[in-house]
């Protein structure tokens, strides 16, 4: 069996730090977004939003560094396919972020208002979808394909909260009709959280495809459907 060149190893093993250090920022994000808006932190808040540059030039960076290695290397077999599970990775990675963001969003406009007992369990919610995260996190550093199936049954289970959420938010609405903006903020958070869900699910997906070269997403919907 052929060996891969000495250097060519090395940007590979550069690319996974890479991408596992966008995780851990991404991972920090989300959490401190979550407090921010379950304590009403606008101090907390404007740091999640000023860290998005910082998670914005990391996506930049390793998409480069894929493309660099895919313009020179050409990867075949397992390292073409672990090039392009990183490349989608990072996308989702980074629109994690920004629903960070929008989460500390929400947190600062909620500071500012009259302070509402929220209809739902905020923070049930945002545990389950940050430990899926996590999940798609570890299944990734170690290959571990029964974790990322793990992490995509998960999903449904935040797409229901989700819809429980919107009931519940519109029944406030329609009882007190006075605190609809604020409402609706909640709503978006709750949305904000059952996408990031999705993007997790993304990256268990992409590491199955990383690890047995089968996509399983039109899979998954097809059993959904059925």
């Amino acid at each position: 069996m052929a060996r891969h060149p000495v250097h060519f190893e090395r940007e590979i093993e550069k690319l996974k730090r890479m991408i596992l250090s966008l995780g851990e920022d991404v991972e920090a994000c989300v959490k401190r977004a979550v407090r921010a808006l379950v304590r009403r932190d606008t101090t907390l808040a404007m740091k999640v939003i000023d860290s998005d540059f910082e998670i914005d030039q990391k996506e930049v960076d390793v998409e480069e560094e894929c493309l660099k290695i895919l313009a020179l290397h050409q990867p075949v077999a397992n390292d073409l396919r672990l090039v392009i599970a990183i490349l989608k990775i990072n996308n989702d990675l980074e629109r994690i972020g920004d629903l960070g963001v929008n989460i500390a969003e929400r947190a600062v406009y909620l500071s500012t208002h009259e302070k509402l007992d929220m209809p739902f369990d905020l923070q049930d919610m945002a545990e389950k979808a940050q430990a899926m995260l996590k999940g798609s996190l570890d299944a990734l550093i170690n290959l571990d394909t029964q974790l990322a199936r793990n992490v995509c049954k998960a999903d449904d289970e935040v797409d229901a909260m989700n819809r429980e959420v919107y009931a519940l938010v519109e029944e406030r609405i329609l009882s007190n009709p006075k605190h609809i903006n604020s409402l609706i903020q909640l709503l978006s958070a709750s949305r904000y959280l059952e996408r990031m869900a999705d993007h997790a699910t993304n990256i268990a997906e992409d590491v199955i495809y990383l690890v047995e070269g089968e996509i399983i997403r039109h899979t998954n919907q097809q059993s959904e459907k059925s």
